[in-house]
């Protein structure tokens, strides 16, 4: 092959080459795909913040009718009912609780979550205004619950052999509203009359400015949400709680009948 014709071919092969490379690199890129895709994520954004801002709105809306619950509870008017349950937590729900019984509410008494290390003995010196003969005949005492739940399902068991119906809730004002929730889950029929313990004055106190105060409330109200879950859901799919606790130990639980005073 001459030199000249090597030459045109290797140029023209080179040629053809950078064509080719040329017509590769600059492709059109198809602006409408990108375009549609910066407006779906824009409108993802969009719904996501949206939906964020309404459970915030929601969120604080609830927190503040929860604050509203707990500073009612500040002043207690005449309390009646046919017993008293003491949902265990400080010495001062004891204490409140056998005062309130000791002056005539209720015929019987149940002290809910105690730990097992805690005797009879120990909690009528604790009570201090309860009479000896009064805690023997008429206050029963809860070994088995270990959290509001577990309250509220040894509750259960405790009307269910005595028959009240109208019940008075001691605890404190913190706690009320998820004990509350989780009793009516429990005790459907049963009419729930709450006597909060208070430390403090939540309506006039500046709570806001204690931040342990504030984080009691910010974490009790966190815990009313599944606790109203759970009330709903067994509206919508009735049924009684399972049966998971065991029954109180004899000795615990006065076979003796109810006082009939304080009615």
């Amino acid at each position: 092959m001459p030199v000249d014709d090597g030459l045109k071919s290797i140029h023209h092969h080179r040629s053809c080459e950078l064509r080719g490379f040329a017509s590769v690199s600059i492709a059109p890129v198809d602006r409408r795909d990108a375009s549609a895709e910066g407006l779906d994520l824009s409108r993802v954004l969009k719904v996501s913040i949206s939906l964020l801002g309404a459970f915030a709105v929601a969120f604080l809306a609830g927190f503040a009718v929860f604050v509203g619950h707990v500073s009612s509870y500040g002043a207690h008017g005449p309390v009646t009912g046919d017993a008293v349950v003491v949902l265990t937590g400080s010495d001062l729900r004891i204490k409140d609780g056998m005062r309130l019984f000791s002056g005539g509410t209720g015929r019987r008494l149940l002290i809910s979550g105690v730990h097992h290390s805690v005797t009879r003995q120990d909690l009528q010196r604790l009570s201090e205004s309860a009479p000896q003969p009064l805690f023997n005949c008429c206050v029963d005492i809860g070994y088995v619950a270990r959290d509001t739940i577990g309250n509220a399902a040894e509750t259960r068991d405790w009307l269910d052999t005595w028959g009240f119906r109208r019940l008075v809730v001691v605890t404190s004002d913190f706690h009320m509203p998820r004990s509350l929730i989780e009793l009516r889950r429990a005790l459907p029929g049963v009419e729930l009359v709450p006597y909060a313990v208070v430390k403090h004055d939540a309506a006039n106190d500046h709570w806001l400015s204690h931040p342990g105060i504030l984080r009691r409330i910010a974490v009790e109200y966190v815990k009313c949400w599944p606790a109203v879950a759970r009330l709903a859901l067994s509206r919508i799919v009735p049924g009684r709680m399972p049966a998971t606790l065991p029954a109180a130990p004899p000795s615990e639980v006065s076979s003796r009948p109810p006082r009939v005073t304080g009615l």
